[in-house]
């Protein structure tokens, strides 16, 4: 059943998210070789926890960490460890948070060192069929309408859109109704209505959209060993139109990167 938010409940979710966005943004200045997943899941559990929340993912479902660390050929639920980052890596950071009794989830794959073209590549395609995906997301339209979106821009790539992984509505559970696949039809699924909050996260692979799950239970791969992009937003529709709850703003000025593509989706 769609939970319905009120303007009091998006302001709540607004603030778990924006927490999360900070998260990412304080991990962002501390990605680069040699650096583990575990000293980063560290930071981001102190930093969750000095901003007055608590980390989302932290037992969730019993997961055992903070974050979801996954590298290069990982696409989602990577398990923090003491790996050391290397030069040419890419990694898909998903982070959670709860505060005032509702959840925060976003998302980024971010470049270690020097990346490949077309991994950066891949990385570039998967962000802007986000942003086509949430530009769907309007009262009236339909879930296919952002999954539409999303796997008919990445799949004119060449690329794999992740069918078993989807995204979901965000509110006082992590995972409530709708589901939000990033793949579907035009004028298909559940109609979107004013009030609805959900997490949009295209998981795009290089080459098969086929993935395995390693014995950790967790782990989740490419089943040919390519790279895997993963971006998320936690998105509002207000007024008959998306608005981003998270950011991508602290990522950038940790990085130096100069961005206007959120301003469409702020009212």
């Amino acid at each position: 059943m769609i939970k319905i938010k009120t303007a009091e409940e998006i302001e709540l979710l607004r603030e778990s998210a924006l927490i999360v966005s900070k998260t990412l943004g304080m991990i962002a200045s501390e990605i680069k070789p040699g650096v583990t997943t575990l000293h980063l899941d560290k930071l981001a559990e102190e930093f969750i926890r000095d901003h007055g929340a608590e980390p989302g993912f932290l037992g969730l479902y019993d997961f055992p960490n903070t974050l979801c660390m996954s590298p290069n050929a990982q696409v989602v639920h990577g398990i923090p460890n003491d790996k050391p980052l290397e030069n040419g890596d890419i990694i898909s950071v998903d982070c959670g948070s709860l505060k005032n009794g509702f959840y925060g989830d976003h998302a980024y794959t971010f470049e270690v060192g020097e990346v490949d073209e077309e991994v950066k590549k891949l990385l570039k395609v998967t962000k802007e069929s986000l942003y086509l995906g949430i530009r769907e997301l309007r009262a009236g339209n339909r879930v296919g309408d952002v999954g539409f979106a999303i796997q008919n821009y990445t799949e004119s790539f060449g690329y794999g859109v992740v069918r078993e992984l989807v995204g979901h509505g965000l509110g006082r559970k992590m995972h409530e109704d709708p589901e939000m696949p990033n793949y579907g039809r035009r004028g298909r699924g559940k109609k979107l209505k004013n009030g609805m909050v959900v997490a949009i996260e295209p998981m795009i692979n290089m080459g098969t959209h086929r993935i395995n799950q390693l014995r950790d239970g967790w782990t989740i791969l490419t089943a040919d060993g390519k790279p895997s992009a993963h971006f998320e937003h936690d998105i509002a529709i207000i007024n008959g139109k998306p608005e981003l709850l998270s950011t991508f703003k602290y990522i950038y000025e940790a990085l130096g990167i100069e961005s206007d593509e959120e301003e469409e989706f702020r009212q």
